[in-house]
């Protein structure tokens, strides 16, 4: 029957990276006879420039109509005057709110040819395998807000944290059952010694818990869980929380792999689901060619698994992405004397060559 994947490239070195993964997946469709398209649409500050918003409706029912979305990055200081309600990440907000996108799945494993590129010791890095499910479309990030009101004769700004239980218990579901393909093991992370929606977070995940006599489930307090990534990382397997401290923990688990080039992330939607490097568009080298594919390629294997069931072809890419590496091949972020400087494009042809 085939599958049509749309891919959303966005902005700064969006194209670029979209575009090498793209060749890896049309290199493993001749493989594993797949049966691959692809529809092209525009998102972000490159939507905006065309079209005066960030999210065109023909890119949001486009990709609600597809079987996978492979999305590049958004944002620029180009648009940084821009109204707050058009900036170019309203349009992965707008994404995630259109398609339903409630999870976001970040695994972070770090092989033994990437251990010496960690901020941290050797001997705490190596055998890190940890996969992030953060809640994607609730809390502080959706929740009403205000830009400017004066309160007792000064101006002020606020916005509104909120949860829900069915949002609680749809979000820790899916980390236990991932903690069942993997370790066994849950990490809830909230700050519910001051927070409402985090003591309605801990209860919720608590019952449904109870479901999963066989997952065992801790739980820590949001600074406590950002300060054991950075002295024990090896202790987790699947880390649960919600939107506001996935974002930040993530970013800070990304970077015990020592590039967030190499980071892909899955979210996980009722519509379709959405799939994406964890870096930003870097405008800074936008055009130049030197971009990290890794993480993208990476994020189109994830596509393959979870969207398409294509485990094997999944496997295969990840695969090709280690053997370039442990061949020498690096991006200029991670080159050292000794190593295979490599470009986008020479990255993306080891990769291939692997295939």
């Amino acid at each position: 029957m085939g599958y049509k994947i749309v891919v959303i490239p966005g902005d700064g070195i969006g194209e670029e990276i979209t575009s090498s993964a793209v060749r890896v997946l049309e290199a493993v469709d001749k493989k594993f006879n797949l049966d691959l398209s692809y529809e092209y649409h525009d998102a972000g500050g490159t939507a905006y420039d065309k079209f005066g918003v960030p999210l065109p409706d023909s890119t949001l029912e486009a990709a609600k109509a597809s079987d996978g979305v492979l999305f590049g990055a958004v944002g620029g200081d180009k648009w940084d005057n821009v109204e707050p309600t058009l900036r170019p990440e309203k349009a992965i907000l707008g994404l995630r709110k259109g398609l339903g996108l409630y999870a976001n799945l970040r695994p972070v494993k770090v092989a033994d040819t990437l251990v010496e590129y960690s901020p941290l010791k050797p001997e705490l890095v190596k055998g890190v395998d940890l996969v992030i499910v953060r809640e994607l479309i609730g809390g502080i990030y959706f929740g009403e807000r205000c830009e400017s009101e004066m309160k007792d004769g000064a101006e002020r700004a606020w916005d509104l944290e909120n949860y829900s239980v069915p949002e609680v218990d749809r979000i820790a579901r899916l980390a236990f059952e991932t903690a069942k393909i993997r370790r066994g093991k849950v990490t809830s992370v909230d700050k519910s010694n001051v927070l409402a929606t985090s003591r309605l977070w801990r209860r919720t995940v608590a019952q449904i818990h109870e479901e999963y006599k066989d997952i065992e489930l801790d739980n820590l307090y949001v600074d406590n869980c950002a300060m054991q990534l950075a002295v024990k990382p090896t202790q987790f397997d699947v880390i649960l929380t919600g939107n506001l401290f996935g974002d930040i923990l993530s970013d800070e688990a990304a970077v015990i792999g020592g590039s967030i080039g190499l980071m892909p992330s899955a979210s996980i939607g009722t519509c379709t689901s959405l799939y994406e490097p964890i870096h930003g568009s870097a405008p800074d080298i936008a055009g130049m060619g030197i971009a990290n594919p890794i993480g993208t390629i990476l994020s189109a294997a994830m596509l393959l698994r979870y969207s398409l069931k294509q485990e094997e072809a999944a496997v295969a890419i990840e695969k090709a992405c280690d053997r370039a590496l442990e061949a020498g091949y690096r991006t200029g972020e991670l080159w050292k004397p000794g190593f295979t400087k490599a470009d986008t494009v020479t990255m993306t042809d080891a990769i291939i060559k692997e295939l």
